[in-house]
């Protein structure tokens, strides 16, 4: 069985536990362990995710599989982007699941929850930034639509930078609610 539920605050553990294990996983080919750890121990710790739990523009969601949380997203509506026309337009920030339930159609889930939700809260498309070398999450992201629009340099520390995809899906005017 899956659902999906909005997180809290008190959700802030299995979001750290599946960041950890998920980011590690999507991106230990793109840089080495020292610059991860020092990403990971930076932006999935207990503070940095209750910070972002209590800031009310982010918007995290947890997909349970038979009960057990086994990934997240986080959303920001109304984020524009320099390259995107329309500001009503939503970021999906990140989105993860642990990989030993890769494969079973829970990312599909998850990006389609987030989407319809982005509809239904009036934007016009949601955009986001993936790490050009992470095959599978820009496969993933193509399949359902998504087309890329740019890159950039992501800072994973202070002196480690990986290239990133720009990618956008357009809601048609008609799907917009």
């Amino acid at each position: 069985m899956i659902s999906i539920k909005r997180a809290t605050e008190a959700d802030h553990e299995p979001i750290v536990s599946i960041g950890l294990i998920s980011v590690a996983e999507a991106h230990r080919d793109s840089t080495s362990a020292e610059n991860l750890n020092e990403y990971l121990e930076k932006n999935y710790n207990q503070e940095a995710i209750i910070r972002e739990l209590r800031d009310p523009e982010n918007i995290y969601h947890l997909i349970l599989y038979n009960g057990v949380e086994v990934g997240f997203s986080k959303i920001v509506l109304n984020a524009g982007h320099p390259a995107i026309i329309p500001e009503n337009v939503t970021k999906l920030d990140r989105i993860y699941l642990l990989p030993e339930f890769q494969g079973l159609k829970l990312g599909y889930e998850l990006i389609r929850f987030n989407i319809d939700y982005a509809r239904n809260n009036d934007q016009s498309g949601i955009w986001l930034y993936t790490w050009i070398g992470n095959k599978r999450a820009v496969d993933f992201y193509l399949k359902v639509q998504f087309k890329i629009i740019g890159s950039h340099q992501f800072y994973v520390t202070e002196t480690h930078y990986n290239l990133n995809h720009h990618m956008f899906l357009n809601f048609p005017e008609t799907g917009s609610k």
